[in-house]
């Protein structure tokens, strides 16, 4: 999204919009976006626009005056005609406004030359999409769907033996080699109309259509519906059921026919492409991922080739007012897959609770150390008191230590106790001996 069909009515809004303009001066381009400058600057020239498969070309052409070939023309200006090729990636379209109303995100801009002056811009909220100057149509890109239609059915049925059609059918109708044009909800719609698995081997699905066309010889470009015959058993028109080639040509030009309608990204509306549609992003169809994580809708059987461990994965539209990109879930179409699983809320009043528990500890901590300070600063401030009174004392009583005191300080009340205690010890040792001597020495006196 956007895929051919809206290449195709992005051409034709260009040119409804600049039929009979003149435009003039540089084209501009935003200090942001990476792409190329253009460097194509002139006092008047027209622009045009064509279509092919998913890609946009501008051709602008200088506009030549009698007065040209009098006057010097400056070296900036071209005199050559400029095609600009663009590649419109995942959001960008073209608008024209004035230049007071400038879009947000207009990342390539030309100005008419008038008074006040108008500009057509294109447009990218996400910056995916591409433009190249003296640029020409993308040589990988194979014949489009919907204006090279001989081309395309010859270029797809004389290369069946690639090893693009090994894949699954609808991951081959993404390839822009053979399906130019096609994309995630046409191959949707395409499929879900003749009924074929979305995961069959692409060859398979196309050799049958290869022998029916050598034995017709001839291509039809206008395919009709088949009208059931209703109840009253009145006769129905016989026509032959269509090809999936056929509709790969059809599908698109019904999505052409709805208009600006069906597909209007400035203004976030897609209410008619949604009517439109059978099968994409439908209530009741299946969805799962593809090998290449692209989403493909489908009724019934996947088929064969289907991924293993393939995942539904149901999308639905959400349409937003404002198209900025930038602002947080402002995208025109968000994905929600049904098989997520939901965080349990318990969690949160988990956390809540260990954090509570976690305070409530710290409190309590605070108040106990409180306490101690409170028990600590009550008690006396002259500690040599003590030690003396403790150094009096005998060493075979043991010191009082203190059972309200910070555990700092009765180590150090300990140490000081223990040494006095050692001091009285060795002052006793030594005055014994000397009273056994002097009681000896009285004794061999006598």
């Amino acid at each position: 999204m956007p895929e051919g069909p809206e290449l195709h009515l992005a051409s034709l809004f260009v040119n409804r919009m600049c039929e009979g303009l003149v435009f003039s001066g540089a084209v501009e381009k935003s200090e942001v976006n990476k792409n190329p400058e253009v460097p194509f600057c002139c006092d008047a020239y027209c622009i045009k626009a064509q279509s092919r498969g998913k890609e946009v070309r501008l051709t602008l052409t200088p506009i030549k005056n009698d007065d040209d070939g009098k006057r010097k023309v400056s070296k900036h200006h071209s005199q050559q005609p400029m095609d600009v090729v663009f590649r419109f990636g995942m959001s960008g379209f073209f608008r024209f406004t004035s230049v007071e109303d400038l879009p947000k995100h207009a990342h390539l801009r030309f100005y008419t030359n008038e008074n006040p002056r108008r500009v057509l811009s294109f447009v990218d909220t996400r910056r995916f999409g591409s433009w190249h100057p003296n640029g020409t149509w993308q040589k990988d890109r194979g014949p489009c769907v919907m204006f090279e239609y001989e081309s395309f059915r010859e270029n797809v049925l004389s290369n069946l033996s690639d090893k693009a059609f090994d894949k699954p059918i609808c991951e081959a109708l993404l390839n822009q080699k053979y399906f130019n044009g096609i994309g995630n909800y046409l191959r949707a719609e395409i499929l879900f109309r003749l009924q074929i698995p979305p995961f069959t081997k692409a060859r398979t699905v196309l050799e049958g259509i290869e022998l029916k066309d050598k034995d017709k010889k001839e291509i039809k470009k206008e395919i009709t519906v088949l009208e059931k015959t209703d109840r009253a058993g009145k006769k129905g028109v016989k026509v032959e059921t269509p090809d999936l080639l056929s509709l790969c040509h059809d599908v698109p030009f019904e999505v052409v026919k709805l208009g600006e309608n069906g597909y209007a990204p400035a203004k976030g509306e897609y209410s008619v492409l949604q009517a439109w549609m059978q099968c994409y992003s439908v209530d009741g169809m299946n969805s799962i991922s593809d090998h290449n994580g692209r989403t493909i809708w489908f009724k019934g059987d996947p088929g064969p080739m289907v991924p293993k461990d393939a995942k539904s994965r149901k999308m639905k539209w959400k349409i937003q007012k404002d198209d900025d990109y930038t602002d947080s879930k402002k995208a025109k179409k968000t994905r929600t897959d049904s098989t997520a699983i939901k965080k349990p809320a318990k969690k949160k009043d988990n956390i809540k609770v260990k954090k509570e528990s976690a305070t409530s500890k710290a409190q309590s901590g605070s108040k106990r150390q409180k306490k101690v300070t409170k028990r600590v600063s009550t008690e006396p401030a002259d500690e040599t008191k003590k030690l003396k009174e403790q150094g009096k004392r005998s060493s075979k009583v043991p010191p009082r230590t203190g059972t309200n005191k910070i555990k700092g300080q009765r180590v150090k009340e300990v140490i000081k106790t223990k040494r006095n205690s050692v001091t009285c010890r060795k002052s006793a040792t030594k005055a014994k001996p000397q009273r056994k001597s002097s009681g000896t020495r009285r004794g061999r006196s006598r």
